[in-house]
């Protein structure tokens, strides 16, 4: 599909049970694209990073895919051009993201501290309180029950 459009800027899906694939294939647009919006399209898959080198890439959204990574592995120069990145669950640091213990949390913070300091609004605008909804996951040998009847 990418092969066809080399001069493609701006790409949208949106909730397409039927549209597959890793979006490592759109690398072939590497020195166009400056909008992927691939969202509700849980048969995508791949890793989030495979789009960091983009020089024009202004907005990722991926919110809802199969897509994996982790935003601690965001280096100086990795989306060189981004103004909003929007990430899936299923990457450390997307939207609704479950850690898995409390000690993962540290170097996380201090990776999206490093990321905002560069471009504060990367993760939206309603930072922090309801950009990401972060939480601690139920599977976690660090949960524990708040018992609130006591008072």
């Amino acid at each position: 599909l990418a092969t066809g459009f080399p001069q493609l800027k701006a790409l949208y899906f949106n909730n397409n049970k039927s549209l597959t694939g890793n979006i490592n294939s759109l690398r072939v647009l590497k020195d166009t694209l400056e909008v992927v919006a691939i969202y509700d399209c849980h048969n995508v898959q791949g890793s989030f990073m495979d789009l960091a080198d983009f020089p024009r890439l202004k907005q990722l959204n991926l919110r809802h895919t199969s897509v994996t990574g982790d935003v601690r592995d965001i280096g100086g120069n990795d989306f060189p051009s981004s103004e909003s990145l929007i990430l899936p669950r299923s990457v450390c640091g997307g939207i609704r993201y479950e850690f898995q213990s409390i000690s993962e949390v540290p170097s996380f913070m201090q990776a999206i501290y490093l990321l905002l300091q560069r471009t504060p609004t990367l993760f939206g605008k309603e930072l922090p309180r309801r950009a990401f909804y972060w939480c601690l996951s139920e599977d976690s040998p660090d949960w524990y029950e708040y018992d609130n009847t006591s008072g």
